[in-house]
């Protein structure tokens, strides 16, 4: 569509106009959108709760006191369920390519906390510091830290973050299993 020369001022003035009421249509049904979601996850999910920092800071911990071999039979996907295990947070194993597309016990965050799970496609890790950007997980070289901002990791492409999902007493099967803090072998 072609503008004559005269009225190009009168059509950039009207498109400068009508942009902030574009905006706050598009904010208004955001927010409804965003309502509903949450409103339908508050029903389908009433008794799950993320863990909080201090359980997020338990993970870390068990994580950085296991002493594993240098070099250690467990990818990264088997290296980080087997921590979470130790720690007590138990979860049924999934690939990390599973991992990143999302499985139920973990919900995607946007700020990482100690203990969360930083997983790329092909490769997971736990948070230690979300402010030194570091992770604990398999290496070339064995287990270790990293940071997940280092060029090689960016290379991968943006990780995900997912918090573990606690389940509120009332839904933990009786026979569930509480394990040791014991080291990994």
């Amino acid at each position: 569509m072609r503008f004559p020369a005269r009225s190009g001022p009168f059509f950039l003035v009207f498109c400068l106009a009508a942009l902030p009421a574009v905006g706050q249509e598009e904010q208004a049904a955001s927010n409804v959108s965003t309502e509903v979601s949450r409103s339908e996850v508050s029903r389908q999910r009433p008794n799950v709760r993320l863990l909080t920092r201090a359980q997020g800071l338990s993970i870390a911990h068990v994580a950085m006191n296991s002493r594993p071999p240098v070099r250690t039979r467990y990818d990264c996907s088997h290296f980080v369920h087997r921590l979470y295990q130790k720690a007590g947070f138990p979860y049924e194993y999934a690939p990390s390519s599973a991992l990143y597309a999302g499985i139920p016990e973990f919900r995607r965050v946007v700020s990482p906390q100690p203990g969360d799970l930083a997983v790329w496609p092909g490769h997971a890790g736990i948070v230690i510091n979300p402010a030194q950007h570091s992770f604990l997980s398999v290496l070339r070289r064995g287990p270790g830290v990293d940071r997940y901002d280092s060029r090689y990791w960016q290379h991968r492409g943006r990780p995900h973050f997912l918090r573990y999902v606690r389940r509120n007493s009332a839904d933990t099967p009786r026979n569930t299993v509480m394990l040791s803090h014991a080291p990994l072998r």
